[in-house]
């Protein structure tokens, strides 16, 4: 693969990933090589983590959708407190892609999730590989022959390491084919709102004198900022109470040897809802879709027509105007924003689509299926913008 060039960064406005040791890519690759594994990327650069190796316990926390600019803006908290670095997300910057790389160590091009919805040749079908549901639909792809674990790309980073490893999940999501396969050989330990993760957690950690890996990770952040928006009352309380929840586990973990680094999978941006485009309002383009649209509101992959890629991006470009950036699905991976280095996914060019929709300042873009419950987020991430791509890293020991 090709790495991105530098002209890209000032054709398109916004923050690019890095892979090359100031990202979310790196810091998994230092855990894992912080617990005897080889990592298959370079290590993060922007921090020293050198002691986590020497650490009995090592315990990681991603708290979904915390970004770095909300947290550096609530400096009086146990968590701002605590950090060491920024680093960026992947691209997309969304929890399908991020938290994949988090379970492997790869980078999406490589993993070969590029959203909550993707095209999957093996089912000819849009799945959100997640809860791993068709699109539109409560089926399963199984329904059509094919289990979840053949369309999972990339084995479990727990599988590697020479330490005993814990998966702290929510009870809800913790037995899903797609924790399953990334959890690997690692032990899943579900939990029921804050205080069952950080019980949960500690219960990792004092198990045994042996060294441990201990994953946890805690949703409500995510669900509060796309509901009410990442600026909204609501998500603030959820923060104090993680924040509340990070300090209390602090305090139970003390004398343990224990290293705790906490980041997110990706920020927030706040869309209003005149900003929120429907494909509906533009019936000439929608009909040159042979797939429902796939990865984000924020990014969107467009499957056209056989033929008619251009059409569809000149038209594309008229209706958006200087809301989004129109261009080539595979451009994005020529320029390196999946990943760079690896092995890239069979599929990735295909799960990119023929036409990419990079929306930008605060602008979604959606296509409706029948039967979807037409819900419209206040909070969104998987664009380029600073609070999307931006991720704190926070470093404690106890």
């Amino acid at each position: 693969m090709q790495a991105f060039a530098r002209p890209f960064s000032m054709q398109f406005p916004g923050v690019l990933p890095d892979y090359r040791g100031h990202g979310l890519l790196n810091l998994i690759a230092s855990c894992a090589a912080a617990r005897g594994a080889q990592p298959a990327h370079p290590e993060l650069a922007c921090a020293d983590l050198r002691p986590l190796a020497a650490a009995r316990n090592l315990v990681l926390l991603i708290i979904d959708g915390l970004g770095y600019n909300y947290l550096r803006a609530r400096s009086g908290s146990r968590l701002a407190t605590g950090i060491a670095a920024r680093m960026t997300s992947v691209f997309p910057s969304t929890t399908a892609s991020a938290i994949t790389t988090s379970f492997t160590g790869l980078s999406p091009a490589e993993h070969g999730l590029t959203g909550w919805y993707t095209w999957f040749p093996e089912v000819d079908a849009v799945v959100a590989p997640l809860p791993f549901k068709l699109r539109g639909t409560d089926d399963a792809p199984g329904l059509r022959g094919i289990e979840s674990h053949r369309l999972y790309a990339g084995q479990p980073i727990f599988d590697a390491l020479d330490t005993v490893s814990y998966v702290v999940s929510p009870g809800d999501i913790i037995d899903s084919g797609y924790n399953r396969h990334y959890c690997g050989r690692a032990t899943r330990l579900a939990y029921t709102g804050l205080p069952g993760l950080v019980t949960q957690v500690e219960a990792a950690v004092k198990s045994g004198d042996v060294r441990k890996y201990i994953y946890a990770y805690t949703p409500e952040f995510d669900a509060a900022s796309h509901r009410f928006g990442v600026g909204s009352p609501q998500a603030e309380s959820v923060f104090a109470a993680i924040d509340e929840a990070v300090t209390d586990l602090l305090a139970r973990l003390s004398g343990t040897d224990t290293a705790l680094v906490v980041t997110a999978d990706h920020g927030f941006i706040d869309c209003p809802p005149e900003n929120a485009l429907d494909l509906d309002d533009c019936p000439e383009l929608k009909a040159l879709l042979r797939l429902p649209l796939t990865g984000e509101r924020r990014t969107a992959f467009c499957h056209v027509l056989p033929g008619k890629q251009e059409t569809f991006m000149a038209l594309a470009r008229e209706w958006l105007g200087e809301r989004a950036d129109v261009l080539p699905g595979g451009a994005l991976v020529d320029m390196g924003l999946f990943g760079t280095g690896g092995r890239p996914h069979p599929h990735l060019r295909a799960r990119t689509g023929d036409v990419a929709l990079l929306m930008r300042e605060a602008w979604t873009v959606k296509d409706w299926l029948p039967g979807e419950h037409r819900t419209l987020h206040i909070g969104n991430h998987g664009g380029l913008s600073a609070d999307e791509m931006y991720i704190p890293l926070v470093l404690a020991r106890a």
